[in-house]
């Protein structure tokens, strides 16, 4: 079959046009009475249930972080980041960053894909306990833990604030190379392009989350397969150990692509670098194949930044990739 790619502009035109057609509701007399009848409500849900083939899966909101655009879309002219930010209504002066967290329920056990910020990083993380409950389960009740990069955002969930572990029976797994770089060193993050202040806070958050996991956790090499339907993929340059998984039951799959982007605005549908990668080439080099074979398979994809839920698929397009978010599921 001969390979094609798509124009961006016809993609983003036609995926704003089926947004509209299923986030704008008929607001005639009826409707719109209702709606101003409806009782206020404390805030959205922060859980999405699907399946992958036999295995079941939640994304499980820690809430947001955030920060300057520039950050994340390290490479980027001034004047264009400003006008794509406008585009597509967001603030031009600061991005905020989901934190979607995937449970899985496999084998007679419930794994969490990454951990979460708790408030490491800001007052707006550590949502996650809440919304284990609202799906009736507690800390206690999940078996591991798969970390794919060590980052606060990643791992920040993992310390009580009395030093002790707040997931008390998870096995916590962590890439080898991101222990021995970020837990077994003080690193060098003068590559980060935030104030000093911060790196030494994003340091320290590294090692105390990891704390209470020192004597007992497992690290792993990427590319192993953690449990039967979950795979991890190597993917360093943000991170040194940095690993993406791919959760995969019969003939179904869904790839997470951990920091590979941050938000698809700037990092999918513009090739702008992030600039917390450590070693940009090697990332870049790892997002293009990882995204090539996303797209290339059409395969369900979940960004850990991306709006909530984060699910969607990479199309390959004329200048790169365009991201469009999956329909909701009831």
């Amino acid at each position: 079959m001969k390979a094609f790619t798509l124009n961006r502009r016809a993609i983003m035109l036609s995926a704003v046009a089926g947004a509209s057609s299923m986030l704008i509701p008929s607001l005639n007399g009826s409707g719109l009475a209702n709606a101003q009848a409806a009782a206020p409500m404390a805030g959205n849900v922060g859980h999405y249930r699907f399946r992958v083939g036999e295995i079941s899966a939640t994304v499980l909101s820690d809430g947001v972080i955030g920060g300057p655009p520039r950050v994340y879309a390290g490479d980027a002219p001034e004047a264009e980041l400003q006008e794509v930010l406008r585009q597509a209504f967001l603030p031009t002066d600061h991005m905020t960053l989901n934190l979607n967290t995937l449970l899985i329920e496999t084998g007679g056990r419930r794994i969490l894909i990454e951990a979460g910020a708790g408030k490491t990083m800001g007052p707006n993380g550590g949502r996650i306990f809440d919304n284990l409950a609202a799906i009736g389960l507690g800390a206690a009740d999940i078996d591991a833990i798969v970390i794919s990069h060590t980052h606060p955002d990643h791992v920040g969930n993992l310390r009580t604030a009395d030093g002790g572990k707040a997931f008390p029976r998870a096995t916590v797994f962590v890439p080898k190379a991101d222990w021995d770089f970020f837990v077994r060193t003080d690193p060098d993050l003068s590559y980060m392009p935030v104030p000093e202040d911060f790196r030494t806070r994003f340091a320290a958050n590294i090692k105390n989350s990891l704390e209470p996991f020192r004597n007992d956790v497992e690290l792993y090499e990427a590319g192993a397969e953690i449990v039967p339907g979950l795979a991890t993929i190597v993917a360093s340059g943000h991170t040194p150990g940095m690993a993406t998984f791919l959760v995969h039951s019969g003939n179904d799959q869904l790839l997470l692509t951990a920091d590979l982007a941050y938000h698809p605005v700037v990092n999918v549908d513009r090739p702008w670098v992030p600039g917390p990668d450590r070693d940009k080439e090697t990332a870049l080099s790892s997002r293009r194949r990882i995204f090539d074979r996303a797209a290339a398979e059409h395969m369900p994809v979940l960004g850990f930044h991306y709006p909530f839920p984060g699910l969607g698929r990479m199309l390959k397009t004329d200048g790169g990739y365009a991201w469009v978010p999956a329909n909701w599921q009831f």
